[in-house]
């Protein structure tokens, strides 16, 4: 008879990511879906955390997670399409939520490709309510347009900018100071860095970049205080940053957008950005 095995992932494990790879295109040939095991940040040191499940010694299953504000645990899964309906995703959602528990993760927040069914129909079972729907873009080289300013820079904000940091991303995106305090700070780690934009030597918003790899980069909290909105600031800041980075030799930068935004869908495509893969994000509780 054959069992099930839940273990945690090794991030340097060359045999487990071989398995993985194989598990995504064993899914990509047998269901036509590109399932995405986000490989770059389960197999760095101190990346997200990853489940394996084997059957038999073979790679059935994966999930992953990671905490973005302390509160919530941000959600991926694979399961093979011959292993579904056999409990392989319950096996390691239970062994995961053990770990986010002790972690003090209260909320879940699943992510899955708006072409599976299967992903779509699990997580509605698990009573999991439907929060956002998501782009995710990728810039095109060739179309990639910077607009020049002599008085806008970016500078790597210091420990002086911390509170501008806060305001500006409490009135960008409607959050309290005290959530988005909490958030700054459970995720300032090595792999992301944070510039502040300026324009005649004032502050006037911020973007934050989640270094991946070596060739790889994802543009996230990117916001413009609101009292400078409208002014075409966020095109001028995104068009710098993009510039510095293929300067820094990343090849691939990328970056998400909620569906229904048509002014930062806009904004993106201007600079050179072009949607690849749309997601639904469905929220859970623990």
């Amino acid at each position: 008879m054959s069992t099930y095995e839940v273990i945690p992932m090794m991030y340097n494990s060359r045999e487990q990511i071989n398995a993985i790879i194989l598990l995504e295109q064993q899914c990509k040939q047998l269901d036509s879906i590109h399932l995405k095991a986000d490989l770059d940040h389960i197999s760095k040191k101190d990346g997200d955390h990853a489940l394996l499940c084997y059957r038999d010694g073979n790679l059935v299953g994966l999930l992953s997670w990671y905490p973005s504000d302390g509160v919530i645990g941000n959600i991926n899964a694979i399961v093979h399409p011959h292993e579904r309906r056999q409990g392989v995703f319950r096996r390691l959602l239970n062994f995961a939520t053990a770990e986010m528990k002790i972690a003090g993760i209260r909320q879940l927040s699943y992510r899955v490709p708006n072409n599976s069914p299967s992903g779509l129909g699990t997580v509605q079972s698990l009573g999991a309510v439907h929060d956002r729907s998501e782009y995710a873009m990728q810039l095109v080289n060739e179309a990639f347009s910077a607009v020049q300013s002599s008085d806008l820079t970016l500078s790597v904000a210091e420990d002086q900018d911390f509170e501008f940091m806060i305001t500006c991303s409490a009135q960008a995106f409607g959050n309290s100071e005290e959530w988005t305090r909490n958030y700054f700070t459970e995720t300032d780690e090595p792999s992301r860095v944070t510039y502040i934009a300026w324009k005649n030597e004032l502050p006037v918003g911020l973007v934050r970049i989640n270094v991946i790899n070596e060739t790889t980069a994802f543009i996230h909290n990117f916001c413009i205080l609101p009292v400078y909105q409208g002014k075409r600031l966020g095109r001028t800041v995104l068009g710098a940053l993009v510039e510095l980075l293929m300067k820094q030799h990343y090849t691939v930068i990328r970056l998400s957008v909620v569906t229904d935004n048509d002014r930062a869908l806009n904004l993106y495509r201007s600079v050179g950005f072009e949607v690849h893969s749309e997601y639904q994000y469905f929220s859970g509780s623990l």
